[in-house]
Order: structure tokens, then C-alpha cells, then sequence
């Protein structure tokens, strides 16, 4: 899939109006979900015996042994194995409408920004394809979480803010990260 083949120059996510090679927030983004999975696992994301998360509330919680840990959270879109396709949040019908603004925020962009491929409902694409797409949905949207789910058919890829961490015996502390 050729999507950084399609259109070589975008605006840097609107941060400073100067023209951008795609490419350029391609590497930008893929940086920052490097840099995030370090900083998140020092509380421990990647090794919680079990997740959840309530579109209700908007709240991704993690459950480990000692404690607990929750995040405001957005749905970026989910990777089908199974049909080799991408479908962003905003598109499924499945994901309540303010689970999605991140995803909505990218749409936007990527549509304002003369990228229409990257912003259509559901995409053919393959893991590699979809790591991209969400490199750049993470640089576009500023994430400061990012949490992909296990699963062999269908994975789910969840942005999230500030982390509050809850030990077994009531105390709070909170994990915040800004990259840029």
C-alpha cells in the first residue's frame, strides 16, 4: 500500500504553517510511540493482567496485582486480520461518537491537508500499513498514550491521557507525559 506514495508534502499538523514532508511526520510519530511505550511501561503498560475499557466513561483501566490504573481514552480505529483492513473509530458504528475524536481529528486533518486516502472509512492494509497510519494519527493528534490491544483476529488501537495509578491500599498518583 502506497500511502506515503500518494502525497509527498502535508502541513506540519498545524503546528507551525510551514510545509512538511509527510514522510518527515511519519518519522516524528513512529518516535513518539517509541517514546511513549518507554515512559508508559514505567508504570507497568504492557504487563497488567487484565484491561478494559468503558465507552461510557471514556475510561481505560489496567489491572495489576498490587493496583490499578485508568486513563481518559480515545479509539483511534481497529486492524481486522482476518480481512486486511483498517477502519477508523469515527467509521464504526460499534464506537459511541465521543470515544472517536482523535480519529475524527486525523480525518480532518489528513482531508484539510490534501490526503484524502488517508481519511477514507476503511482501508485495505496490512499491520505495516496500519502502524503508519497510526504513526501519523499519533503526531497529528499530540497523543500522550498509546495502547494497541492483544488479540490474534482484531486489534484495537486506543490513544489515552493522564494516567492515575491506584495502589491496593487506596493511595493515588498520577503519570503524565508531554512529548514533543
Amino acid at each position: 500500500m502506497g500511502l506515503l506514495k500518494r502525497a509527498k508534502v502535508a502541513e506540519s499538523a498545524g503546528q507551525t504553517g510551514e510545509p512538511v514532508d509527510l514522510r518527515v511526520l511519519l518519522l516524528q510519530g513512529e518516535e513518539m510511540i517509541d517514546q511513549l511505550a518507554r515512559a508508559h511501561m514505567s508504570w507497568g503498560l504492557g504487563s497488567a493482567d487484565r484491561w478494559d475499557l468503558d465507552q461510557t466513561t471514556g475510561i481505560i483501566s489496567w489491572t495489576f496485582p498490587d493496583r490499578t490504573a485508568s486513563a481518559p481514552a480515545q479509539i483511534l480505529g481497529s486492524f481486522s486480520s482476518a480481512s486486511g483492513s483498517w477502519l477508523w473509530a469515527w467509521a464504526n458504528e460499534s464506537i459511541l461518537p465521543a470515544m472517536s475524536r482523535d480519529a475524527s481529528v486525523f480525518r480532518d486533518w489528513a482531508e484539510a491537508q490534501g490526503h484524502p486516502h488517508l481519511a477514507q472509512p476503511k482501508i485495505d492494509a496490512d499491520m505495516t500499513a496500519v502502524s503508519k497510519l497510526v504513526a501519523l494519527a499519533v503526531r497529528v493528534t499530540n497523543a500522550t498514550g498509546y495502547y494497541r490491544s492483544p488479540g490474534s483476529n482484531s486489534t484495537l488501537i486506543i490513544t489515552f491521557g493522564p494516567v492515575t495509578l491506584t495502589a491496593e491500599d487506596g493511595s493515588v498518583s498520577s503519570f503524565n507525559i508531554n512529548i514533543n
